[in-house]
C-alpha cells in the first residue's frame, strides 16, 4: 500500500544535503570551537545548550510551517505538519531519558572522568545519527504496509506493558556480550589515557576504558531506536518529519544529561510515564488511527504524550522514592 507523501524524497533530497550539512557544522562548532579542549561541563554551559537546542527546533519547526503555509493551497496542512514535528521531537526528548539513566550507570562504570564525558558523548551522538538515519529509511519503506504497522504497534504495546511491570534493574556493562567481544579481539587498557580512545604501548594497539564506554553506548542506542523510531511513525508518515525531530532531539541529548544528571534519581516514576506514552502510540498504530478514519488528532495526541509525561515527572516530585 503506497501512500502519498507531502515531502517524497525524489523532491526534496535537497533538504536532506542541506539539513546534513547544517548538523554537521554545528557539530563542528560545538567540538572545535566551544569545547576543543577536554572540560566538566557546568550545569550553567549544560542549560545554555539545552536551551539552544530546542530553540533550533522551534525556529526549524517555524520555518517548517511557512513553508508548507506557502507551498500548499490548506493552511490546515502546514498546521498539520507543525503539530507532528513538535509531538515527534517531544516523543523523542522524552524516550531520550532513559539513554539519561544508562549513561549515568556506564560513566560510573567505567570510571570516566567528568571532562571527558562529553567527548564520549559527542561521538556517540554521530553514530547514533548514522543509525538513526538507517532505521529511518527502513521505516519509510516498511510503514507503507499495514500488516508492519500493526506488527510494531503490538510491539510498542508490549513493550510498553513490561516497563510497567517489570522491577528495575541495574545494568551491568561487564555482563554485555558486545563488550565482552569487543575485549576478545581487542586488548583493553586498564586505565585512562586523557580523552584518547587508543593508545600504543610497547608496539600494541590498547582500546581504553573511553572507547569501551563509547561501544556500549552506541549498542544500547541502537536498543533504544527499535521504540522510538516506529513511536515517530506512528504520528507522522513523512520521512522528513520523522528525520528531522529524531535529530533535533539527539543533538540535544548531550546537555540535557549533563543539565539533568544529578538529578536523574528524583524521577522514579518517569518509566511509568514513558511507558503509558508507547502504549497509547502502539494503540494508535493499531487501532486508534482507524477508529478516527485514518489518523488520530495530532493536537490530542500531543495533549496526551504531554500529560503522560509531566504528570509522570510530578508525580516524582510529590511521591518519594522508597528506599
Amino acid at each position: 500500500m503506497t501512500q502519498t507523501l507531502l515531502f517524497p524524497f525524489s523532491d526534496y533530497w535537497w533538504f536532506y544535503i542541506a539539513f546534513n550539512l547544517f548538523v554537521m557544522a554545528m557539530l563542528a562548532l560545538d567540538l572545535g570551537v566551544f569545547h576543543k579542549h577536554s572540560h566538566a561541563v557546568s550545569f550553567k554551559e549544560a542549560g545554555i545548550w539545552s536551551a539552544v537546542w530546542v530553540s533550533l527546533a522551534l525556529l526549524f519547526n517555524v520555518g517548517l510551517y511557512f513553508y508548507s503555509l506557502n507551498k500548499f493551497p490548506d493552511p490546515a496542512i502546514a498546521k498539520e505538519v507543525a503539530l507532528q514535528f513538535l509531538t515527534g521531537f517531544v516523543i523523542e526528548k522524552s524516550l531520550s531519558i532513559d539513554n539519561i539513566f544508562v549513561f549515568v550507570v556506564v560513566f560510573g562504570f567505567f570510571g570516566i572522568p567528568a571532562k571527558y564525558q562529553h567527548r564520549v558523548l559527542f561521538f556517540g551522538i554521530i553514530g547514533a545519527l548514522i543509525f538513526r538515519a538507517i532505521f529511518i529509511a527502513l521505516g519509510s519503506i516498511l510503514m507503507q504496509y499495514q500488516a508492519v504497522v500493526v506488527i510494531f504497534g503490538a510491539f510498542l504495546i508490549i513493550t510498553g506493558i513490561k516497563m510497567m511491570f517489570q522491577p528495575d534493574k541495574e545494568v551491568d556493562p561487564s555482563k554485555n556480550w558486545m563488550i565482552r567481544l569487543l575485549k576478545k579481539y581487542i586488548p583493553v587498557h586498564d586505565r585512562m589515557h586523557e580523552d584518547h580512545f587508543f593508545v600504543v604501548e610497547k608496539g600494541i594497539r590498547y582500546a581504553t576504558p573511553l572507547f569501551v564506554a563509547l561501544v556500549f553506548l552506541e549498542f544500547t542506542d541502537i536498543i533504544f531506536a527499535v521504540d522510538s523510531v516506529p513511536a515517530i511513525f506512528a504520528i507522522t508518515n513523512e520521512p522528513l518529519i520523522v528525520f528531522s525531530s529524531n535529530i533535533f532531539a539527539i543533538l540535544g541529548l548531550r546537555s540535557l544529561y549533563f543539565l539533568l544528571a544529578g538529578v536523574v534519581d528524583k524521577f522514579h516514576l518517569l518509566k511509568y510515564g514513558l511507558a503509558a506514552v508507547l502504549v497509547f502510540v502502539g494503540l494508535k498504530m493499531v487501532w486508534l488511527n482507524k477508529l478516527f478514519d485514518g489518523h488520530f488528532p495530532i493536537g490530542l495526541s500531543l495533549g496526551i504524550i504531554a500529560l503522560f509525561i509531566g504528570g509522570s515527572i510530578v508525580a516524582s516530585l510529590l511521591i518519594p522514592k522508597k528506599a
